[in-house]
């Protein structure tokens, strides 16, 4: 199993819209690719910056999955949040592998 991460660290001040936003709106719209298994996200804690931190977690089983996120919809879901949140946000990504 693998866990496909988004990290992002989002304005102070829209923090809590766009934590609802993704709950509500982009969140299922992952998961209803049918490529990950379960999500988790969680607040960073021990971070020292302008914004809050968000670690956004997605499960899925082979990497051919993600491949296939990545080629097919992840670049359509991507562009929602940034035209949403432009200017108000960085996030990187990262796969880990479940040991």
């Amino acid at each position: 199993m693998y866990i496909y991460n988004v990290t992002v660290s989002i304005d102070k001040q829209i923090a809590q819209e766009w934590l609802q936003w993704m709950k509500t709106i982009h969140i299922p719209d992952v998961l209803k690719t049918g490529y990950f298994k379960e999500n988790k996200i969680c607040k960073v804690l021990n971070v020292n910056d302008e914004g809050e931190t968000f670690s956004i977690q997605y499960t899925f089983e082979s990497m051919a999955d993600i491949e296939a996120y990545q080629k097919h919809d992840g670049p359509r879901l991507q562009v929602e949040h940034t035209q949403r949140y432009e200017g108000k946000y960085v996030a990187f990504r990262t796969l880990l592998e479940i040991v």
